[in-house]
Formats: C-alpha cells, structure tokens, sequence
C-alpha cells in the first residue's frame, strides 16, 4: 500500500492549480515549440527540437509526480484540528531555550514541507518531536548538530 501524503487544504489546492497549468497550458507551449521545430527540417541538430522535447518530458514528469501525491492526498481540515496538543494543519509557537529565540512553524505533511516559509513536516525530527505536545510543555529534539530543547508556547490554528 502507498503512503499516505498528509496535505493541507492550502496545499492541496496548490498541487491542484500546478497540475491544471501543466495539463492545460503548459503541453499546449510545448506541443507548440515541437510542432516549430520539426518545422525547420533536420532533427538531428536541431537544439530547439531537443529543448522543447526535454521540456516535454519534465512536464509529463511532474505531471505524473502530481497525480501520485494528489491520488494518494489525505486533507487535514484545519478548523476541526485540535488546539489542546500539536498536530497536522497546526501553526506553533515555540521557544528556543538554549538560544532564547521565539520560533513560529506550521506543521504539514512531508510533500508540503518548506523550512524557508516556516512549513515543517511532520516526519522531520522536530515536527515529530513537537506532534502531541501541548502548551507550557518542553520537547526534546536529536539532530545530527545535537540535541534542542524547545517549550511549546502557543497553538493556534494556522488558517
């Protein structure tokens, strides 16, 4: 059995709106470049024939990538996740204690996961650390850089 991908209704729709792009407009501009190509004659140099077509199969790709998370999607419903303990579809608050930092994620499943816009996984050895810890509660993470000891300070829905 396939893995389960754990998506937030923000995230669904988004893999929802990039798999419509690809199928709608992108294979037509790219239908499009092969059909301009083939009509310059010799493929066999013909650079602009072998760009459109590597364009081509990275779409499909992706197309394909698309399909399998969205065909295997279970959607957290954000507004009936439980606010006593972390979880999916969850935003936190938490406290560095060594470095005294505040810190703000929101848990997601792994297919959502980008630590550059503050969205953890749930599998990452933080987000699994923090899932069914409640307010006022400290958890501890191992890393490879060493163990962080994090209080958990607020949870609040993250819609």
């Amino acid at each position: 059995m396939e893995k389960k991908n754990i998506l937030t209704y923000e995230g669904l729709r988004k893999y929802e709106d990039e798999l419509h792009e690809l199928k709608v407009v992108r294979r037509k501009e790219v239908a499009q470049k092969i059909k301009e190509a083939r009509e310059q004659g010799d493929l066999s140099e013909n650079a602009e024939y072998d760009a459109a077509k590597d364009e081509q199969r990275d779409i499909e790709a992706r197309i394909e990538e698309l399909e399998k998370i969205l065909k295997n999607a279970e959607v957290v419903v954000e507004d009936e996740v439980d606010l006593d303990k972390i979880n999916i579809g969850c935003k936190v608050r938490i406290l560095d204690v060594e470095f005294d930092e505040e810190l703000e994620y929101k848990i997601v499943g792994s297919t959502e996961a980008n630590s550059l816009k503050g969205k953890i996984s749930n599998e990452s050895p933080v987000g699994k650390a923090l899932i069914g810890a409640k307010v006022g509660e400290t958890v501890s993470v191992e890393t490879q850089a060493g163990t962080f000891t994090y209080k958990v300070l607020e949870i609040q829905r993250s819609n």
